[in-house]
């Protein structure tokens, strides 16, 4: 299977490559077009800031090739919050795959620390991602802008207010969490994926 990972300026394209290879895959991390458009499935993982990471895609001409992908492709982290159509974090247009706004978090009382960091639960589970999931389970997390509750949320978590985990629209899945960092349950999600 030939696997591709969206090469751009953002961090965190290292550990998915390498969850990857652990479950036999070899993926290419690439910003070539024709390498792109022939990839049976993408990733676009990533973390960094709103504003900068947009503007390099466009750049790069790399933002409407995104929108142009016919095959699976799968958004983590910032590569979720940039397929909805706009972001607090810079003010920033992002690619709008997904019609949804992402969100600073705002702490309701003392013990709400921002970034969300650590493991948490999904549940409301709705997409072929998460085959094998019957009830909630837990992922990892580390973010500080999150995006509501939506017609495209696949899976939902609570912290500070309940918010989407994950995404799905067509061939487009997204989650905010990091599967590359969860432990079995991220290698489900992960081969699931592969498997779509």
């Amino acid at each position: 299977m030939n696997v591709a990972i969206i090469k751009y300026n953002a961090g965190n394209i290292f550990s998915v490559d390498y969850a990857l290879r652990r479950l036999g895959i070899t993926p290419v991390i690439t910003a070539d077009k024709e390498l792109l458009l022939k990839a049976d499935k993408i990733i676009f993982p990533g973390v960094g800031e709103a504003r900068n990471t947009m503007q390099y895609l466009r750049d790069n001409q790399l933002d409407r090739l995104i929108k142009e992908l016919k095959q699976p492709v799968l958004g983590i982290c910032l590569g979720m919050q940039l397929m909805c159509k706009h972001s607090e974090e810079g003010n920033v247009d992002c690619l709008g795959i997904f019609d949804a706004e992402v969100k600073r978090f705002q702490p309701l009382k003392h013990e709400d620390k921002i970034p969300h960091m650590g493991w948490n639960t999904i549940s409301h589970t709705n997409s072929d991602l998460f085959r094998g999931f019957n009830r909630e389970e837990y992922v990892y997390f580390v973010h500080s802008y999150y995006v509501p509750l939506n017609d495209c949320t696949a899976a939902q978590t609570d912290y500070i207010l309940p918010y989407s985990s994950a995404l799905h629209k067509d061939n487009f899945y997204a989650t905010q969490f990091h599967p590359e960092k969860s432990g079995k349950n991220g290698e489900r999600i992960l081969t699931n994926f592969l498997d779509l």
